[in-house]
């Protein structure tokens, strides 16, 4: 039996870590799809998908186009807006903190059970990435 969770009591910090989660098995599904099955190679194409750099690239792109709506927004700002522990190591903290709003976004739809939504989002996010699209959005 599937415990439920209460993501509205969750912290942006919290729904942070299971959208980091999610969001990664999409992509590493992805990669493997393609072939890609050598652990060191999996772990570097993964990387360029789930990068800060990335992640912030995706959803200035998404607010962009209009493509969330007012709870999908509120998600990620509490995400955006939450108090991280942790440092940034290879981007500004602005990048980081909006990526950390991204991945909340993706553990919000994960843990309210939005699949489709979630499916559709990772799907957009993974063509951005691959077409080379989110380079020029990336700070």
């Amino acid at each position: 039996m599937t415990e439920v969770v209460d993501y509205r009591q969750l912290n942006g910090i919290a729904l942070a870590y299971m959208g980091d989660a999610s969001y990664e098995v999409y992509i590493r599904r992805h990669l493997l799809s393609k072939g890609i099955t050598k652990p060191t190679r999996l772990q570097h194409q993964a990387t360029h998908f789930v990068s800060a750099k990335a992640q912030a690239g995706l959803i200035e792109a998404m607010l962009a186009q209009n493509m969330l709506n007012e709870a999908e927004l509120s998600f990620y700002k509490r995400g955006r807006n939450a108090n991280s522990h942790t440092h940034a190591k290879n981007t500004s903290v602005t990048t980081y903190r909006i990526s950390t709003g991204f991945e909340a976004l993706m553990g919000y739809l994960a843990l309210s059970d939005q699949q489709e939504r979630l499916d559709e989002l990772a799907a957009w996010c993974i063509a951005q990435v691959e077409e080379g699209k989110i380079n020029e959005q990336i700070k």
